[in-house]
């Protein structure tokens, strides 16, 4: 084992340089700077080398972190890039947007014994962002083209995961998505001051250059159903994601003011990239002076609350009805939510929304947490006679996102769904019910993480080579062709 490593404790932690709060909350600009080189290669140095690595168990791709880190601290970083990137189609986003707190650094051994996790996620990113500088990501270049084609039904990451994948094994693939942008919630649900946008693009463009097909603005139901794309191509992928926002029902909720959170980041995220977005400049969108409450406790929710602090907001508030250790979003971002100047409202739950047309405030009560359900976890109750009113000219619902009637939207009856809507698939080859046809990430999952939508396309990318192979296998064995062949 190299000298370099186990320098936890002599080392402190140290993450890369974070701008102000006061300095932060007025652009759209990532929050953390960069790694000089020997910082990187100083907390990469850190790590224990576990035998028994904690942190890649939790990791959902699974990503040999120690062996990275070990490479990083000997300045070996092409290496380290390399063996980054084979178990992660996009470790330079995953390293942005990870909720590093709950899945590896949050395992971290050092992190147990008392001296701070090793700091897998800004490692991670420097890495990936030095070998960009450095010219090291090359298009993939496969050694052998094949025929076949693969459809893959969204260009969100685990639809460009999947395409990434068969590309390297030289399936021609076309990613067919419904908007004019490749990156799914990673362009337009996400907010650039945890992940910028060209940092997407140029995936997109890699991708491009590796071989892969984009048919944007084409949405499946109504440019072909699922049946023409099943026809056009020799196996299909959807990797939709889950949009339908999940709605508040309660009083005064259908009034102007009102909004779902997607509508809400995506008007931002669109301003931001430069478009004409008719319902930020008319103020709909815009929380710009405005006394924003929003109502929900997952990462949607941080997202829309520091978006409101850049926007310019009168006041920011987060609604949500556990208390703050039962929260579902990344601590990290509940901190950083809290040094921007949003205030956070625990146990509380909206009971109506005021106003006459357009609301003015939101009525809410108290809550406290009662028996656990079945999975363990303590139920909000409301507490009678608690009720209070807070200010609102801008509330946003960020409660979480349930699939689309894919079947109906597809033109796709026979597709088969759960009784959540979400896909059914057998997850030993990620295949639907329908030969051919594979589904993975959020629309089969339900709204999770950018690395389980990863996970899923690489996945789907396995069970779709398997699938192809046995299928090219039986039409070359089978009597019909052998007869032709003799």
């Amino acid at each position: 084992m190299s000298s370099k490593m186990m320098q936890f404790v002599s080392t402190p932690q140290a993450m890369p340089e974070k701008r102000p709060a006061e300095a932060r909350a007025h652009d759209f600009d990532e929050i953390y700077g960069r790694y000089a080189k020997p910082g990187a290669a100083e907390q990469a140095a850190r790590c224990e080398q576990c035998g028994v690595p904690f942190c890649q168990v939790h990791c959902p791709l699974h990503n040999n972190i120690p062996d990275w880190l070990k490479l990083t601290a000997e300045d070996r970083l092409e290496e380290a890039y390399e063996l980054s990137s084979a178990t992660n189609n996009f470790p330079e986003i995953c390293g942005r947007i990870c909720p590093q707190d709950r899945l590896c650094e949050g395992n971290c051994v050092i992190e147990q014994s008392g001296h701070g996790t090793v700091t897998i996620g800004a490692v991670e990113k420097h890495i990936t962002d030095t070998a960009f500088d450095m010219g090291w990501v090359k298009p993939v270049r496969p050694t052998r083209e094949r025929a076949q084609s693969v459809g893959v039904i969204g260009a969100g990451p685990a639809g460009l995961a999947c395409a990434d994948e068969l590309r390297k094994r030289g399936y021609q693939v076309t990613v067919y998505d419904r908007y004019d942008r490749v990156g799914g919630l990673m362009i337009y649900g996400i907010p650039g001051f945890k992940l910028e946008k060209p940092i997407v693009e140029r995936r997109h463009h890699l991708l491009e250059e590796s071989g892969v097909t984009f048919r944007l603005n084409f949405e499946v139901g109504r440019d072909a159903t699922l049946e023409k794309l099943r026809q056009r191509h020799d196996a299909v992928f959807i990797a939709t994601g889950v949009y339908k926002a999940r709605a508040i029902e309660a009083p005064g909720v259908g009034q102007d003011g009102v909004v779902a959170a997607l509508d809400y980041l995506t008007a931002s995220n669109r301003k931001g990239l430069g478009d004409d977005v008719p319902d930020f400049a008319s103020g709909r969108l815009d929380a710009t002076g405005k006394n924003v409450v929003v109502i929900g406790g997952g990462d949607t929710a941080m997202d829309c609350v520091r978006t409101a602090v850049r926007q310019g907001a009168r006041s920011v508030r987060c609604l949500y009805r556990r208390d703050e250790g039962n929260m579902p979003g990344s601590a990290r971002e509940v901190a950083n939510a809290k040094e921007e100047g949003v205030e956070f409202v625990w146990l509380s739950a909206p009971e109506a929304f005021h106003g006459d047309g357009r609301v003015t405030a939101v009525r809410a009560c108290r809550m406290r947490l009662g028996a656990p359900d079945t999975t363990g976890r303590q139920m909000p109750e409301p507490m009678p006679g608690s009720s209070y009113v807070l200010d609102a000219d801008l509330v946003i619902e960020a409660l979480g996102f349930d699939p689309e009637d894919l079947p109906t939207l597809f033109g796709a009856d026979e597709l088969p769904v759960t009784r959540w809507g979400t896909i059914k698939i057998d997850w030993k080859s990620m295949m639907t019910a329908l030969p051919g046809v594979f589904a993975g990430g959020d629309i089969v999952r339900g709204a999770s993480l950018v690395v389980w939508g990863v996970r899923d396309g690489r996945d789907a990318a396995n069970g779709i080579h398997r699938y192809l192979k046995a299928k090219d296998k039986a039409e070359v064995t089978s009597p019909d062709v052998l007869q032709l062949a003799s």
